[in-house]
């Protein structure tokens, strides 16, 4: 594998010096790139574009070239690969979002439900993550991901989004060990699906709680945290004769910052509802943090958002541990200018920051 030419991505995730703030964005490649759009129009369906390790590449690679000072790039893929390995049949409607063509509701349910073998049943993503690290060619690392346990189980008990988890919520607490039973089984999958991209070539990994943060505070930890810690557990976290970190991210995650530092990741992502200072106060010493700009911020003028960058630097203070990001994912509608403006004014604002590094 070839040599990294700007690894501070990885520096930053484990607290060590670097000259600058490293930065990257959620759903970097994603909608508001029309290259993107044009790539998935030639591709078909979203999920052809996912299942097609060429085109993941080329829609990976598409922010890279667009904006050269971020410093990662995040494999183009969907956290919702595994409960489709599993064999709920996962399709797309126009405007609704992912659906389940099977729901997830009795014990024969999760009885019926495989261990995922990543090789067997999920090779075009770990194709995605060989090809695209042979194309990246030492430019910056590659982060893996998945969902986390909780929040896939919501997607394959609910069907689909939902506003309210009623029935996720309603299984967890009518009947937990179901519950445990059906995110024992996604605890082994992920750890596997995680694994194998390390071994094809993830350089870190990132664990996407998208909905632990609709749980009440135990229910949080019974249910979304300790399954995650379980996983980063088991991960593989030095590779390639390099440590591979791991970030944790909880949307709507502040309250349980502290317990969450807790769970052995090296890293953990804020949303925009935590000041990034708070946070660095109660955890910074014990793990990297990730963040956290509000993504509507990139609606707002340029020199509106260059403020925000500023704003959200001098609150993490000088030194390393910091990862620029938005608090989610960028939304479609974003003009590309405005994320441009965004990712650099990170690298620019952020060094005197570093001088004593």
């Amino acid at each position: 594998m070839s040599e990294l030419k700007n690894d501070r991505f990885l520096r930053a995730l484990m607290r060590e010096p670097v000259d600058v703030t490293p930065v990257w964005m959620m759903r970097q490649a994603g909608r508001y790139l029309p290259e993107y759009r044009a790539s998935r129009a030639k591709a078909g369906s979203f999920m052809d574009l996912c299942m097609n390790p060429e085109m993941a590449c080329e829609v990976t690679l598409q922010p890279l070239d667009r904006y050269p000072s971020l410093d990662a790039a995040i494999l183009f893929s969907d956290i919702l690969t595994i409960p489709d390995a599993m064999g709920l049949g996962l399709y797309f409607e126009t405007g609704e979002g992912p659906r389940f063509k099977k729901t997830v509701t009795t014990a024969a349910d999760v009885d019926a439900l495989p261990v995922v073998d990543t090789l067997k049943d999920l090779s075009y993503v770990t194709d995605a993550v060989t090809t695209i690290r042979k194309a990246l060619n030492g430019r910056v690392p590659l982060i893996g991901f998945s969902g986390s346990p909780w929040t896939l189980a919501t997607y394959m008990v609910e069907g689909g989004s939902s506003k309210d988890f009623r029935k996720a919520k309603a299984l967890a607490y009518n009947n937990p060990s179901l519950m445990h039973a059906l995110l024992d089984k996604l605890v082994l999958s992920v750890t596997n699906y995680l694994n194998e991209q390390i071994k094809a070539g993830a350089q870190a990994v990132q664990i996407f709680d998208s909905w632990g943060g609709a749980l009440a505070h135990d229910a949080y930890v019974e249910f979304s945290l300790n399954p995650m810690k379980k996983i980063v557990d088991g991960l593989i976290r030095e590779h390639e004769g390099r440590k591979v970190p791991v970030i944790l991210f909880t949307k709507g995650g502040g309250q349980w910052l502290e317990p969450m530092a807790e769970a052995g990741a090296d890293a953990l992502g804020l949303d925009w509802t935590t000041p990034i200072a708070n946070a660095k106060q109660r955890v910074g010493h014990q793990v990297a943090l990730q963040g956290n700009m509000d993504p509507a911020m990139l609606y707002a003028k340029p020199d509106r958002i260059r403020q925000e960058v500023a704003n959200i630097l001098k609150g993490f203070g000088s030194g390393s541990g910091h990862v620029f990001n938005l608090g989610h994912g960028i939304t479609p509608e974003v003009s590309p200018e405005h994320a441009k403006a965004f990712i650099e004014s990170v690298h620019e604002l952020s060094e005197p920051y570093h001088k004593g590094d």
